[in-house]
């Protein structure tokens, strides 16, 4: 994907001493060190990324790890101390100031944590309000209001005033406001945050179906690894206004950074984010079209295994053979496709460790892990998801391999 947003040594001091400031953060001084020597504050510091188009970013950290402020340099809600900012190869960071309207109006729409809605103004009213201050005709912007109220399942309340509407409703009013623009960018400032947690996760599950409805570049606030998890595309872990680690969720569970971040991330529940093509091993094979039972045992005593995935020519999953069922078709003088096991689990690449822990122990012979085309492209054995899940002794996990 091509990229739409850029940073480049993106930095931002509070205060008034900020050379004294920049100069101690280079020494590799604390911010709260510079904070009682200077006076000034370390918001971000140095920072420097991409964004794709169409990508959900998660930028997250503890309180006062500088990701807010991010998001606001970002459409100059906050001014930078210095770097630069692109959109579209635009620096944003040396537009006038009508230039710069220009952007947050058609370019970039925000969505706050407390809804930001005029109570005095009905749903609808508070929908049409970024089109309204670009003197977009009444009509024109009650149409996409509708349109965007409709597609947040909000249109029958917009005669409605914001009082009248739960908090994930009031969210979704923030949500379809900010889409009403029909924005390149959203930006999302711990949106979900003020939300009781089963209506967050609906208000993250619509976010989600929003996203593969319209492709919107979103750059996501989030304190909640767990959300950042389930939303992001891609995840930024802030420290003390610095980037300790950007990746996919798996990147960052499985090959940490740094100290910080394996400490950030070590509660979350791996089960839920690793997926199979995370942890699936080599498979071993026979092809069903040319092997005979004579050369499917041969392959087993080589191995050592006791079973093979049955492919065809083309390395489409066929089904497993067994070391009794080559025996038996050697015996009465039957092909391997005679034989073999067709009724075996099968998951894709992508199914997580938490929905395959009930199916592989059902299972009499490892999962296939197959794409979307039915090809095998590798296997799950029960050793290699224990594995995953936990550090447990290497004793134990070959005890399930060999099972």
């Amino acid at each position: 994907m091509p990229v739409k947003v850029k940073i480049e040594h993106l930095t931002k001091i509070f205060g008034k001493r900020v050379k004294a400031a920049l100069a101690m953060v280079e020494q590799g001084e604390s911010k709260n060190e510079i904070l009682k020597k200077t006076g000034a504050t370390v918001g971000v510091y140095d920072t420097n990324f991409e964004i794709n188009e169409g990508e959900i970013f998660v930028i997250m950290g503890l309180s006062g790890s500088g990701k807010s402020t991010l998001l606001r340099l970002l459409n100059r809600l906050i001014e930078p101390t210095s770097g630069k900012i692109f959109i579209d190869n635009q620096d944003v960071a040396t537009l006038n100031k009508e230039d710069l309207l220009k952007v947050r109006r058609k370019t970039m729409s925000m969505v706050f944590q407390n809804f930001g809605l005029f109570p005095h103004r009905t749903i609808l009213e508070n929908t049409e309000y970024g089109l309204e201050v670009q003197n977009v005709p009444k009509e024109e912007r009650r149409v996409r209001a509708e349109k965007a109220l409709a597609n947040a399942n909000l249109l029958d309340f917009k005669d409605q005033y914001p009082k009248q509407l739960s908090g994930g409703m009031q969210q979704r009013v923030g949500l379809a406001r900010a889409l009403a623009n029909d924005p390149e960018i959203l930006l999302m400032d711990e949106a979900f945050s003020a939300l009781d947690p089963l209506i967050r996760r609906e208000m993250q599950d619509e976010l989600l179906e929003l996203q593969a409805k319209f492709q919107k570049t979103i750059i996501f606030i989030s304190h909640d690894l767990n959300e950042a998890l389930r939303i992001g595309d891609r995840i930024a872990i802030m420290k003390d206004g610095k980037i300790m680690q950007i990746g996919t969720g798996e990147e960052i569970l499985t090959n940490p950074a740094n100290d910080y971040v394996k400490s950030f991330v070590e509660d979350v529940d791996r089960a839920k984010v690793i997926t199979a093509e995370n942890i699936m091993i080599p498979a071993l094979t026979t092809n069903v079209d040319v092997d005979g039972p004579t050369v499917a045992l041969k392959k087993m005593k080589a191995e050592e295994v006791s079973s093979l995935m049955a492919v065809d020519k083309k390395r489409q999953f066929r089904g497993v053979v067994t070391s009794e069922q080559a025996i038996n078709a050697r015996q009465n003088n039957l092909s391997l496709r005679d034989v073999m096991t067709t009724d075996v689990d099968q998951v894709s690449k992508e199914t997580l460790v938490s929905d395959i822990l009930p199916i592989i122990y059902d299972s009499p012979t490892p999962l296939a892990v197959i794409d979307e085309q039915g090809y095998l492209k590798g296997v799950l054995i029960r050793g290699s998801v224990l594995e995953a899940l936990a550090d447990i002794p290497d004793e134990i996990v070959e005890e399930e391999n060999n099972d």
